[in-house]
């Protein structure tokens, strides 16, 4: 009965670490491919303590390493493109957007995983697809966007984390513990590194000051912090719930924090998004 509680636990601190996260992923004045640098380093120090959950005893089993680097790898690349997105639109826009990605799981978890869920928990998710398309929806008429490549970056954030949970899910049935999977996703956050650090510009000025790697180290352990409980969460309970919950309420108050910072008030469809979410996670928690 325990464990049947603890996804929840877990998924709520996804949530409220990655919506805090997002509304301050852009606020630093970092290059976003150096940002990208930081978010790797800032996995190690939870994968350390993932490490020692498990007393270093890491399953190094070639199917657990194959899937456990596929989950990093697609998390990883996501995180270089959401960063680069970020350079065309603020959090407030970029983030609904990206939440999008539990369609992806749904669809896949329900073809190959065969999961089914309660028909509350299908209103659950109803919602949290209503509240994804009412965020993207705000922000389509946005002054602070700059062009429209941030949509096909967003896209492709958005395609890569859907079947990154959904290999997370196949991770976890297969693997003993979850603390595995989390170092793999952090060795692929830093072999990914070099990648970054090319396409980084450093004929430009690069703030060293507080606000710049120090604050940006500030903002991305929360995202570190999130993507850990998340393996916890897909470990414990299903990934066609898991994903809506954790992608499409974490924009609640990474919006609701973008509003204050960028002086915007909420619109209707953000209104109407605000609710449906919360109103999943109450039908989430009695799931």
């Amino acid at each position: 009965m325990a464990k049947k509680h603890n996804w929840l636990a877990y998924a709520l601190v996804t949530m409220v670490t990655w919506g805090i996260w997002g509304a301050f992923s852009d606020y630093p004045d970092y290059p976003a491919t150096l940002t990208y640098v930081v978010w790797a380093i800032s996995m190690i120090p939870c994968a350390l303590v993932a490490l020692a959950n498990i007393r270093f005893k890491l399953d190094v089993r070639k199917k657990s390493v194959l899937l456990g680097l596929g989950v990093g790898l697609l998390g990883a690349a996501g995180q270089l493109l959401l960063f680069e997105a970020l350079k065309y639109g603020p959090a407030y826009i970029i983030f609904p957007m990206i939440s999008v990605a539990p369609i992806v799981t749904v669809i896949l978890s329900t073809v190959f995983l065969k999961e089914r869920v309660s028909r509350l928990g299908v209103l659950g998710i109803v919602l949290a697809f209503v509240a994804l398309v009412c965020f993207s929806l705000s922000g389509k008429t946005d002054e602070a966007v700059k062009g429209n490549l941030w949509i096909l970056l967003a896209s492709l954030v958005f395609i890569f984390w859907g079947i990154q949970a959904f290999v997370m899910k196949v991770a976890n049935n297969y693997t003993p513990d979850a603390e595995s999977i989390f170092v793999y996703m952090a060795i692929s956050a830093v072999l990914l590194i070099p990648v970054a650090l090319l396409m980084t510009d450093f004929s430009q000025p690069i703030n060293h000051s507080f606000n710049g790697p120090y604050l940006t180290f500030f903002v991305q352990i929360l995202n570190a912090i999130g993507a850990l409980t998340l393996v916890y969460a897909n470990r414990y309970g299903k990934a066609m719930i898991v994903a809506p919950l954790g992608d499409a309420c974490a924009p609640v108050i990474t919006v609701a924090i973008s509003l204050v910072l960028y002086s915007h008030l909420p619109s209707l469809p953000q209104v109407i998004g605000i609710v449906a979410a919360i109103a999943c996670v109450l039908i989430f928690s009695r799931e």
